[in-house]
């Protein structure tokens, strides 16, 4: 009984943590909702490269469809579910471990946060804009970021899992 009440702690901790994820994300993007100057479809300038705007959305990464009739967002609604519920599955599997869980934790917290705001705003709020002179990366926000860190760290895991496979004892390379 207590590795069963350990295995529910840890759970319960990586639960905790996509809760925070998406908090951070829907606070930051209630912010720049609020901000007037943004509302109005200005720009805060913060630094030479980074500026503070307002978009909505309504596609994947880099407006991937937004041009369409609004099915899109539905189907990004239903898939960012479907994938945040098999990452649970995965993330209860791997609970133990440190790097995969918090990977996980960081891509399900990012794609709810998503999946909130196509909900509530019918699409999704960015308000992050980084550029080089006058060519821009596309805005994005706190969830997107969270996605892109834990696909990162899934790629590292994976990595760090294939070498230590390959140098382990039971297959000599």
């Amino acid at each position: 009984m207590p590795e069963r009440r350990d295995a529910l702690r840890t759970m319960t901790l990586w639960l905790v943590s996509i809760g925070v994820v998406i908090v951070l994300d829907q606070v930051t993007k209630e912010w720049a909702l609020a901000q007037p100057q943004l509302a109005r479809g200005g720009r805060i300038e913060v630094t030479f490269f980074f500026d503070l705007i307002l978009a909505f959305n309504r596609g994947a990464a880099f407006s991937f469809l937004a041009e369409h009739s609004g099915w899109q967002s539905w189907f990004f609604a239903v898939l960012a579910l479907a994938v945040s519920a098999w990452l649970l599955v995965l993330t209860w599997q791997h609970r133990l471990e440190r790097l995969l869980p918090c990977a996980f934790t960081l891509i399900i917290g990012g794609a709810l946060g998503n999946v909130i705001d196509r909900f509530n705003h019918g699409a999704v709020v960015d308000f992050l804009s980084f550029h080089a002179g006058s060519y821009y990366w596309p805005a994005f926000n706190l969830a997107d970021s969270a996605i892109t860190l834990g696909v990162g760290l899934m790629f590292i895991a994976h990595f760090r899992t294939k070498r230590n496979t390959e140098s382990s004892p039971e297959n000599p390379i």
